[in-house]
């Protein structure tokens, strides 16, 4: 089991060269820049100010790493889709995004947020599909989940789960919100698991 609750903020950077060293087990936050990413890392770890929240979507334009414990980090991806910021610095973060999901040898898992409302946008599958590739485990996680009742939140858990069979890899599903703390145990679990898996 480990103590989320230890996280420590660790360093920003603009690319995957400026990152710690790739050693030991990292896993990563993505999502759209509105999917709720900064509120469920903060839920985590228990630690509102850990990762900043905006009123502003996609204000989180570096790589964001947090530390666990000795080898273990939590990766907090630049937000897409959504902002609106200078196509430069769109194609900059997509590069970024790209290379860091391709080329980190610690990575072992993606947390892939979605807004339960509006899950599998483009730019979730093909950010999906880039882990898959790229032989990663990957965890949707559909946020906000407070906004809908349990009838329609499990109606959507169903057919993304159903859709998420189509990207032919390691792929779960779950709800999650930052509000109720709801699905927080199962997230914890999953990280668990990833954390202790052994390395390749």
């Amino acid at each position: 089991m480990i103590n989320y609750q230890k996280a420590t903020f660790l360093t920003s950077a603009p690319d995957i060269k400026a990152l710690p060293a790739d050693t030991g087990i990292e896993v990563a936050f993505a999502g759209r820049s509105n999917a709720g990413k900064s509120s469920a890392l903060n839920t985590l770890t228990r630690q509102n100010g850990l990762a900043r929240t905006s009123k502003t979507p996609g204000r989180t334009q570096l790589i964001n790493t947090f530390a666990l414990a000795e080898n273990q980090r939590l990766i907090d991806l630049p937000g897409y889709g959504f902002a609106k910021v200078p196509l430069a610095v769109k194609e900059k973060w997509q590069k970024a995004l790209s290379e860091y999901l391709m080329k980190r040898q610690s990575l072992k898992g993606i947390v892939v947020l979605m807004d339960i409302r509006h899950p599998l946008k483009d730019l979730d599958q093909d950010l999906i599909h880039w882990a898959v590739q790229s032989n990663l485990q990957v965890l949707l996680l559909l946020t906000k989940a407070d906004k809908l009742s349990p009838g329609p939140r499990k109606k959507v858990l169903l057919e993304v789960t159903e859709a998420s069979m189509a990207f032919m890899g390691d792929v779960t599903v779950q709800v999650f919100s930052s509000l109720t703390k709801l699905g927080l145990p199962e997230l914890e679990q999953k990280l668990d698991q990833w954390f202790s898996a052994e390395q390749d």
